[in-house]
């Protein structure tokens, strides 16, 4: 099958002096924003984190221990609703542009979905504190996790919207104003949550919590005001008939979304369970732990731009029956994200408490204490980076094929058939404690990260198939 010209050259009006140049230049040019949008957003987490390291050990353990149940619920939340990109995509790329309808009825699609999976989800985040007592958690870091969760529990709703709108617009190249939007929240997330931690409220724990929850109302309301006054995003009007139900295009969201949020779960659930795990070794393991992860965390949000960036690209390319286009995309998107992983790696093995100094005050409570802990860690993070950012990529590939029900399942065994069970197997069997748990992270990660490769390479091989247009 002859290829088409690259859709970046279309863009631009010029024969490409190279399609594998020109397509690292259109990847770079919307994974950028998207990288950023990201670093951002987890900006809100890991700005809390600080905040929670400002007032001791144990707030920063509870905040932890919060944060990763619900980024555990909120993650299978995101890939429901994520399938809104590649649908998107899609459309862009079968036909000159998607018609208004088309955009419109997939982004109310998914605006529904973030409003039902909030609803089924609040009413049990309620009683975090009882679950973790039951889970055997220290008393009094579980009572202050309850908190946390309570306020914190009403992110949830408009962080999903803000991820519809993020992905519609990532489809139609248009990231600019969600990129805006949310390097704006940042700063305000931070002024806010010390404001009503440390300020005249001294609200503490809660008050960091409180900060975020303002903040992510602001932010969608922002964005929702931006694209209503744009013109060229006006005419989708992605906000008519909010109210009516479309039962075709919501069953197709979920359908594509609902295994990329089961695989979501899957990752999110390894790093919950050993959080969980962590913090029946203690308050200091389990700081240290929260610090590794933020650190994490942190590089992962560049690769899962560029996997963002894949999905569209490949989808777009998917939509127009471009193998050679789509074969390209996913294979300039891989060797980004798998370079920039390498860099991370070496950062966190050779400038271990120039990394820790960022989430952890020195003169803090217990700091002394978690330091040597968190450098240990630090050394298992550096080698399953490679293989985090790896895997982040090929998902986002083969989401821009639509294929996600096999990438679920090769999550699930990694995650649970690998990763926990030899975590636990090296933690408790061997006496390797904290750093059996991370020794498991890797070996998951790596399983997963080389069969999503093998089952992009494959599938990017054949012929791919032209997706029929949905009716209106």
């Amino acid at each position: 099958m002859t290829s088409s010209p690259s859709l970046a050259a279309g863009a631009l009006g010029r024969p490409p002096a190279s399609p594998w140049l020109d397509e690292l230049r259109a990847t770079l040019k919307l994974s950028a924003p998207l990288v950023l949008i990201n670093l951002a957003q987890h900006g809100l987490v890991a700005s809390n984190a600080v905040l929670l390291g400002r007032l001791g050990a144990e707030p920063i353990a509870a905040g932890a221990l919060a944060t990763s149940l619900y980024l555990l619920l909120f993650i299978g939340g995101i890939g429901l609703t994520s399938a809104v990109a590649p649908l998107v995509a899609e459309a862009v790329g079968r036909a000159a542009g998607a018609g208004a309808d088309e955009v419109r009825r997939t982004v109310r699609a998914g605006l529904w979905v973030g409003f039902l999976v909030t609803l089924a989800l609040m009413p049990g985040l309620w009683f975090t504190e009882g679950l973790l007592l039951a889970l055997h958690q220290e008393p009094a870091v579980a009572r202050e996790a309850g908190a946390y969760m309570r306020v914190l529990q009403w992110w949830m709703f408009p962080a999903l919207a803000f991820m519809v709108l993020k992905g519609a617009l990532a489809a139609l190249q248009r990231p600019g104003p969600p990129l805006a939007v949310s390097l704006a929240a940042l700063p305000l997330n931070i002024a806010l949550g010390a404001f009503f931690a440390f300020g005249p409220t001294d609200l503490g724990i809660v008050g960091v919590a409180l900060g975020t929850v303002i903040t992510e109302f602001l932010a969608i309301a922002a964005l929702v005001a931006v694209i209503r006054l744009d013109g060229g995003l006006r005419r989708h009007r992605m906000f008519a008939r909010l109210w009516r139900f479309d039962a075709e295009r919501f069953a197709r969201v979920v359908r594509v979304g609902l295994p990329m949020g089961v695989a979501g779960i899957a990752e999110a659930g390894l790093f919950e369970a050993a959080t969980v795990a962590m913090g029946t070794f203690g308050t200091l393991p389990l700081a240290a732990h929260a610090i590794t992860l933020q650190i994490a965390a942190t590089c992962f949000m560049v690769p899962n731009g560029i996997g963002q960036a894949a999905t569209v690209r490949v989808g777009r390319a998917y939509g127009a029956a471009d193998q050679a286009g789509l074969r390209r995309a996913g294979a300039v998107a891989l060797w980004l994200g798998f370079g920039f992983m390498v860099a991370c790696a070496l950062a966190q093995l050779f400038a271990p408490h120039t990394l820790i100094n960022l989430f952890l005050d020195a003169e803090a409570p217990g700091a002394a204490q978690v330091y040597p802990v968190a450098a240990g860690f630090l050394i298992f993070s550096a080698l399953f980076a490679i293989s985090d950012g790896v895997q982040s990529v090929a998902l986002g590939a083969l989401r821009g094929l639509q294929d996600t029900k096999v990438p679920m399942l090769i999550a699930l065994f990694g995650y649970w058939g690998i990763g926990v069970p030899l975590g636990a197997a090296l933690a408790w069997g061997t006496g390797m404690g904290g750093r059996g748990i991370w020794a498991g992270f890797c070996a998951g990660l790596l399983v997963v990260s080389v069969a999503l490769v093998i089952r992009w390479r494959r599938l990017s091989a054949g012929r791919p198939r032209v997706p029929s247009a949905q009716p209106a």
